[in-house]
């Protein structure tokens, strides 16, 4: 179970994120939408915080703060931004997180190689053709 309740948590949360995105309205700037779901965010992860680690110390966490924490800040509004603006460009929400998780799926082949080591196996690449096809077939 604690190896799969992550991914569970993760798709559920992904088709939430989905949705709303695609919902926010055409007419409303991109980023005063994103000021108000990082203050619900920030208000969300400040309560987790303090109910979960009870006697923790916000302040001592911030202490170890290192480029990976404000780098996946900056990465984490490119990838929303990038979906709001998909979407209202008129990306169909079954194709928009599809066509760029296969992409992604590629580059993360050739991450994991060069900077984690990680074996690109005859499997991993058939794996990523194949995703690369769909593509095709999902936009047919």
């Amino acid at each position: 179970m604690e190896y799969i309740w992550p991914i569970a948590l993760i798709v559920f949360s992904n088709v939430v994120y989905q949705i709303c995105a695609k919902s926010i309205p055409k007419d409303m700037n991109t980023m005063a939408s994103m000021v108000i779901t990082y203050l619900v965010g920030a208000l969300c992860s400040a309560i987790i915080f303090f109910t979960l680690f009870k006697g923790e110390s916000l302040i001592t966490e911030f202490r170890k703060i290192n480029f990976a924490t404000i780098m996946l800040g900056v990465s984490v509004v490119g990838l929303e931004v990038g979906f709001i603006y998909a979407y209202k460009a008129g990306w169909a929400v079954s194709t928009a997180s599809t066509v760029q998780s296969v992409f992604l799926a590629a580059a993360l082949v050739v991450v994991g190689a060069v900077l984690y080591h990680e074996a690109v196996t005859p499997s991993k690449v058939v794996g990523v053709i194949l995703c690369i096809a769909g593509i095709y077939f999902i936009n047919r």
